[in-house]
């Protein structure tokens, strides 16, 4: 929505608000007048119903307000003698509009003074949990939001089954756009599986003050730019979504608005020299491992090298009861020539589920295989096992192609020798030619909603010939430290500025095996409660966060105490 279709929105709900309650601001002693100026009428009517005045505060709060005026609505009703459950449901039912109909034809008189206590035990309840949702969405929508990292693409960085807070203020909290959503859940209602939210009325982007502007070499959580799916690894019809609820993607900031940014064999290039990444970044490159006498996966994961696949012969004949069992433990299996092979990850085949189903399985070396090392783990496995060769996997094949940004022919790049590319800034003009307008054409139409068309080699942006275009946002440079495993910014391109969610600061919680079943979890009490950012390795901070709740507990129980 345009600030003239919200401005004409907004004097809509005035006119309706004071055609509704002019009678009953006259009833509760006040100017039928003053249920027609805004704001001034939200806070009258918080004296009316006996409610504090900052509760106007969270009428104006998106999100917020969405629980709160149906409290309000209930409240107006209850403040004319309107308590019954009927009469809840008739205010609540109609959206407010119950109230008209105490407004022209009921006769019921103002209750001054009544009391603000729930009258049952049900009430009480359920005011309780209300206050609660109130201040968790505040919190999850401007404050912290709490996220699951469910893939490897930050491996040795974040893992797969770190549970992070993520905080909202540092770059400024984005104000929602979506006016109407289903508080604290994202793009889709659980169990329900429907969308969360009404398209329109759209609130324009905005965001609250920054502490910091992002840095070079942060991790960033976003709204994937490209997303116009309902559900990940499903075929479906396109679906545009709002911004603010495009799927979320955590990543490494890797350049920032006017950096140049080149790939050259894997290894990132900003403005000309190699990046230096923090300490805690820990890229992982994919190498190819030979050993003629074949490679021990156990030897790989005395190593720490846990990110592999291992396969094992099954040497007896299985029932469908077994095969079950191994897919119900999220093993793969396969047929090669007349062999049944198991495949699975680097816990391999428990050993209860063998003796459980009688299994009878050994476990293959191959003479080639595939593995995912930082650089310095690669200088350290040749000299700890025996391998004759282990090398890099870099992509030196240079063919045209849309696989990658900016998704058009002409362009060669692929995943390890890409760029050099410059981040489009704020206020920066660039002059469009023929053999660059496929880098900002999703940009100027997508991200700055401009037409653009070319008429005989000649480019028009909102119907002006032109050859120049100057940048409305900030744009960055998202990458994964799994190089050879990470949908990124190599295939999608640039993020926006009103894309950026926040900034990771906090692991509260990390589970192996998030993805392998509740049976195969198992707590990194190494990772628990540990900072994201910062030099060194990351530390624990679990053994403070308990004393500081034991502590927390002991004053809370002394201040009972003493009231009694």
């Amino acid at each position: 929505m345009t600030i003239s279709q919200w401005l004409l929105f907004i004097a809509i709900v005035q006119l309706i608000h004071f055609f509704g309650t002019w009678k009953l601001y006259q009833k509760a002693g006040f100017k039928s007048w003053q249920a027609a100026i805004p704001v001034y009428n939200a806070i009258v009517l918080m004296q009316i119903i006996n409610r504090p005045k900052w509760w106007v505060v969270m009428l104006f709060i998106p999100i917020i307000n969405l629980i709160i005026f149906p409290v309000v609505w209930v409240e107006i009703a209850r403040s004319f003698g309107k308590n019954s459950t009927t009469d809840t449901l008739l205010t609540l039912l109609s959206f407010g509009l119950y109230i008209y109909v105490i407004n022209y034809r009921d006769q019921s008189d103002y209750i001054e003074n009544r009391s603000l206590q729930p009258r049952t035990a049900f009430g009480e309840w359920f005011s309780s949990i209300l206050f609660a949702v109130v201040i968790a969405t505040l919190v999850h929508t401007y404050f912290i939001q709490p996220y699951i990292i469910p893939t490897g693409s930050l491996e040795k960085t974040l893992l797969t089954g770190d549970f992070l807070f993520v905080s909202k203020y540092h770059y400024g909290a984005r104000v929602p756009q979506t006016a109407v959503s289903f508080p604290m859940v994202h793009d889709t209602i659980p169990v329900a599986k429907i969308r969360s939210y009404l398209k329109n009325p759209e609130i324009p982007y905005m965001r609250l003050p920054r502490l910091q502007k992002i840095k070079r070499n942060e991790i960033v959580v976003f709204s994937w730019p490209a997303d116009t799916v309902r559900q990940f690894f499903k075929k479906e019809a396109r679906v545009d979504k709002p911004i603010d609820k495009k799927s979320n993607y955590v990543k490494r900031c890797v350049a920032i608005p006017g950096d140049t940014l080149e790939i050259i064999d894997g290894i990132i290039h900003i403005n000309g020299e190699q990046t230096v990444l923090p300490d805690r970044a820990k890229p992982l490159y994919g190498y190819t491992a030979y050993s003629k006498t074949g490679i021990s996966a156990r030897e790989l994961i005395k190593q720490g090298i846990k990110d592999l696949n291992r396969r094992f012969r099954i040497e007896n004949d299985i029932t469908q009861q077994q095969l079950n069992a191994l897919f119900a433990n999220n093993i793969n299996v396969i047929r090669q020539g007349d062999m049944l092979i198991a495949i699975t990850g680097s816990r391999g085949i428990p050993r209860s589920l063998i003796r459980k189903e009688r299994l009878r399985v050994t476990e293959l070396r191959e003479t080639k295989k595939t593995v995912f090392l930082t650089i310095d783990e690669a200088n350290s496995l040749t000299n700890n096992i025996s391998l004759d060769s282990l090398v890099r996997n870099i992509n030196q094949t240079k063919t045209n192609n849309t696989n990658f940004f900016p998704n058009d022919i002409r362009y060669n790049w692929n995943e390890d020798n890409f760029g050099p590319i410059v981040m489009p800034k704020q206020g920066i003009t660039v002059v469009i030619t023929r053999e660059n307008i496929a880098l900002y054409k999703k940009l100027i139409r997508d991200y700055e909603n401009k037409s653009l068309e070319e008429i005989n080699g000649t480019y028009y942006i909102d119907g002006k010939a032109t050859d120049t275009y100057t940048f409305e946002k900030d744009y960055f440079w998202m990458m994964g430290d799994n190089r050879h495993r990470s949908e990124d910014s190599r295939f999608w391109g640039f993020v926006p500025d009103n894309h950026i969610v926040g900034k990771p600061i906090f692991i509260w919680m990390s589970i192996d095996g998030i993805n392998d079943g509740i049976s195969n979890w198992k707590v990194r009490w190494d990772r628990v409660f540990t900072t994201t950012n910062g030099d060194g390795e990351p530390v624990s901070y679990r053994w403070h966060f308990l004393a500081g709740l034991i502590v927390y507990q002991l004053v809370v129980r002394i201040r009972k105490r003493r009231k009694k």
